[in-house]
């Protein structure tokens, strides 16, 4: 049996309800959205959504594949929701969001796996809301290059695909990706006129020198943003946490990738995808 490793105090996070997060709260739910914020249990909700700021999870709750690490149900799929691209501009549009950030379920039981539903809602997005600016966290597609064109052609000022961790644990904690697969879809993304953007998770078992190697192979591929976070198990049924990464090492994690080249970095225990992510609108170009 595994020894669970004991959580340290900088990973304790002090959570208070403000009125900004109530609203927050009434206007994912009066409009039936899902947050990933719930479903993946972000530890950073009561900042985020009480700067009024949730990143929405489209295409439903129910993934396809059952990543270890994932605390979002895996099963069958319902049919997409037909009405949800115009639900979440409203929602952003009620919010007053100058950011959005989207991203979504795996769809694989789709014959496009949601491409088109993500443009739609993208389209969506800009036509209420103009003056938002975009960044959409998206699977893999499995690879299929026509597919995340239609994700590119929809024009959201960043795309993001998320790496989740090095080469030699791919197959051991995502499911179905592959890690090739994933540098390919950078690749793809970085040469369209979108920002590229991805992230990974650290305390799963890496090593230094896999966490940098990946940091070359990512900028490679012309990728400008990068964000770090602590690995955190959402139950025991999931992939044991193997340590808990010290705020100092997260520092000379983004030290290094700013060295690689990315223009961009965050870094730090409680970082997620989407965490500060107007920043990078602003910042992931420069």
């Amino acid at each position: 049996m595994t020894q669970r490793v004991k959580k340290p105090d900088w990973l304790k996070v002090n959570f208070s309800a403000s009125g900004r997060y109530t609203d927050t709260k009434r206007i994912v739910d009066q409009h039936c959205l899902h947050t990933i914020c719930t479903s993946g249990r972000c530890p950073n909700i009561g900042e985020c959504w009480s700067k009024g700021t949730a990143t929405f999870m489209i295409a439903g709750d129910i993934c396809t594949r059952s990543c270890k690490f994932c605390n979002t149900q895996t099963g069958k799929p319902l049919p997409l929701n037909p009405n949800e691209p115009q639900a979440v501009a409203e929602s952003i549009a009620l919010m007053n969001l100058s950011h959005a950030v989207i991203t979504s379920v795996d769809r694989d039981d789709l014959s496009d796996m949601g491409a088109s539903h993500w443009a739609e809602t993208i389209k969506a997005i800009k036509q209420r809301n103009p003056q938002t600016t975009i960044e959409v966290l998206i699977p893999d597609f499995q690879g299929r290059e026509d597919l995340l064109q239609q994700v590119i052609d929809a024009q959201p000022e960043i795309i993001s695909h998320n790496m989740e961790t090095v080469r030699r644990l791919t197959p051991l904690v995502r499911s179905a990706a592959r890690y090739e697969t994933s540098i390919a879809v950078l690749r793809q993304i970085a040469q369209s006129s979108c920002q590229c953007k991805t992230g990974i998770m650290v305390g799963l078992g890496e090593t230094h020198e896999e966490v940098e190697k990946l940091m070359h192979e990512v900028k490679e591929t012309g990728c400008s943003i990068l964000t770090i976070g602590q690995y955190l198990q959402p139950t025991h049924r999931h992939y044991p946490v193997a340590e808990y990464v010290h705020p100092e090492q997260f520092l000379r994690y983004k030290e290094i990738a700013l060295q690689v080249g990315f223009s961009m970095v965050e870094s730090a225990p409680l970082v997620r995808s989407s965490y500060h992510a107007e920043k990078h609108i602003k910042r992931g170009s420069e």
